[in-house]
This record gives structure tokens, sequence and C-alpha cells, in this order.
């Protein structure tokens, strides 16, 4: 458990895109295990069982308490079906961590109009039909805190284009649910990840010459991990933010604040 207190204790969170390849810590994995640490029963989902199943593993060790479900948040009645689950276990739903996304390159002439609609749907979609089904049940219990996962591409486009246009969406959605929700007590926050190192962007492309660039791209020179998303998350979901909503935490180690190298 934290020496520091986040009312978290037995809050019931529900993260989406909570598992990782093998016992590495992606953003969504990162973000479970700390907020079970935190004293929260963690529900992880992810598409894969196992890779769900590993998460919970890892909380439980540490004695924490969390239970997995594969779903695709794409699909309303998969949503729908975790919301129920949830319930079943547990008596509210306090937390959602919006984490899913995917990526893409090109500009608007080279993109193909099927891989826009499912960047869109992964990204963004996603995001609002969890939101849509867990809202009641937060409302019903009296409030909750929901944090959705943009990316700095929405505030520095870089070639990215579908990928950006979906992560702006984000931020636009999240600032939406603040105003529509805020007098149902309902706090609504994003968080904005750089280059940050996961199993996700660890592919056999990446050189450790190319890690060395994602590094050096922040004015701090520091290798920015999952660990660094998940404790933005932590933060927001918490009651230390109490008076945050509508807003976006950048965590980038200052990449926006410095010119494109030439």
């Amino acid at each position: 458990m934290s020496d520091l207190n986040h009312g978290l204790e037995n809050k019931v969170a529900i993260v989406t895109g909570g598992g990782a390849a093998g016992d590495g810590i992606g953003n969504g994995r990162a973000a479970a295990i700390l907020l079970a640490r935190a004293g929260a029963v963690v529900v992880v989902i992810d598409r894969k069982m196992e890779l769900a199943e590993r998460t919970v593993e890892m909380i439980c060790t540490e004695g924490g308490r969390a239970m997995a479900v594969a779903a695709d948040v794409t699909l309303e009645d998969d949503c729908r079906r975790v919301v129920a689950e949830t319930l079943h276990h547990h008596a509210s739903i306090d937390i959602l961590d919006n984490n899913v996304g995917v990526g893409s390159r090109g500009s608007v002439v080279e993109e193909d109009p099927g891989n826009w609609d499912r960047i869109m749907r992964v990204n963004v979609t996603s995001m609002m039909l969890m939101s849509k089904h867990v809202i009641p049940v937060m409302i019903e219990r009296g409030g909750g805190a929901i944090v959705n996962v943009s990316s700095i591409s929405a505030l520095r486009p870089r070639g990215l284009t579908a990928y950006s246009t979906s992560k702006g969406a984000v931020i636009a959605l999240t600032r939406a649910m603040a105003v529509d929700h805020a007098a149902d007590h309902i706090r609504v926050n994003c968080v904005a990840p750089g280059p940050v190192f996961t199993p996700m962007v660890a592919g056999p492309g990446m050189t450790e010459a190319d890690r060395e660039r994602r590094r050096m791209a922040s004015p701090l020179g520091v290798e920015g991990t999952g660990w660094d998303i998940g404790n933005a998350v932590l933060f927001l979901a918490s009651d230390l933010a109490r008076y945050i909503t509508g807003q976006t935490l950048v965590v980038d180690g200052g990449v926006t604040l410095k010119a494109p190298d030439r």
C-alpha cells in the first residue's frame, strides 16, 4: 500500500488495454498496478485474456485485488458486458481508465479510408462506448473519475494524421464529458503521453539508436516509461485531483516544448 492517501481504498477501477506482452510495463498495466497499490480493486480489460490475466497475477502477487475480463471495447455489447461483469463481482464502478489505442502513419492523401475508420473506432469510439455504460453507474453511486489517454501527437502533429486526429478527438471528448457530467460529480481528465518506451513500441523495428533518439527528444534527456503514464492516471483518478476536471496532463519530459531537430 502507498503511504500517500489517494482516497482509493476499496474503490473499483476499470482499466481498458490493461495487458501487455510478457512482463512488460505498458501504460495500461502500469496504471492497473498503481491503482491496486493505492487500494483500488482493479478490473483489467484486454482483447487477449492471457495478457489481462498476467496483469492480474502481477497485482495479486503484491497483495492487491484484481480480476481479468476479455473484451473488445470497440463493440458496444462487449462494453455493456464489462460493466455487467464488474457489477456482478463488485458493488460499484468508481474509476474508468480509457487506455486503448493504436497507431497509424501517413497523410490524408496516403491514408486508406478503411484504416481511418478503424483508427477512429479504436481510439475514440471505444472511449465513448465504455463511458456510455460506466457513467450511469457512477451517477447512481454519486460520482467518479474518468481518465482518457490521448497523445502529444494531438498537440504536435508529425506525419501521423489519422492518429493525431483521433487523439485530438480524445481531448475534445474529455472536455465535453467533463462539462456534461460535472453536475453528476464525475471528473473527466486526459493524459497526453510523449514518446514513452513500452512493449507496444519495443518491437523488432525499434533499434537501440532509435530508442536513444527517442530519449534525447526530451529536454530532460530521460526515457519515459509506462510507469510515468500510470502515475499520471493514478493522480487524476485520485482524491488528490478532486478540483481538476476537463484538463489534459502532458507527460512527455518536455518534448512538446522543444523545436523539432532538422
